[in-house]
């Protein structure tokens, strides 16, 4: 199994990833995907269907050059064509983990996390500002 279907297995066990188009769809709607990824020999209507969860959205969505019966190994089932992780640190990681042809979708990845890190740096000092009075 190659780096990027170790972090999928390892996005498994740390419950950072759903499997499935339901799922998947469930997800994307709440605005907690972060990464759809597609199996290569997944259906047309399959892509179509992850595109669209993530339509107008800042998610991203990637085919892989897995396929399903690998992308299904790596979380323990027979096959699986569409998952869709929900920590942006894990999906950069796998992104990274993959072939070098997904520029733009790690440079949009990388750029979420950067925010996230912002946003968390922020509150934390906004926390010690409430606690000791400051202003």
């Amino acid at each position: 199994m190659d780096k990027a279907m170790n972090y999928v297995a390892l996005a498994k066990k740390a419950r950072l990833i759903e499997l499935g188009e339901e799922p998947v769809g469930a997800v994307t709607r709440a605005g907690k995907g972060r990464l759809v990824i597609v199996a290569s020999d997944a259906g047309d209507h399959t892509w179509r269907r992850a595109k669209s969860f993530v339509a107008g959205t800042s998610q991203v969505c990637v085919r892989i050059p897995q396929n399903k019966d690998e992308l299904g190994l790596a979380v323990g089932r027979q096959s699986l064509a569409i998952a869709a992780f929900t920590d942006i640190a894990m999906a950069l990681a796998f992104l990274k983990g993959l072939p070098p042809k997904y520029p733009e979708e790690l440079a949009a990845l990388e750029d979420q996390l950067a925010r996230q890190k912002q946003r968390q740096k922020e509150a934390k000092a906004h926390k010690r500002n409430v606690k000791t009075g400051k202003k």
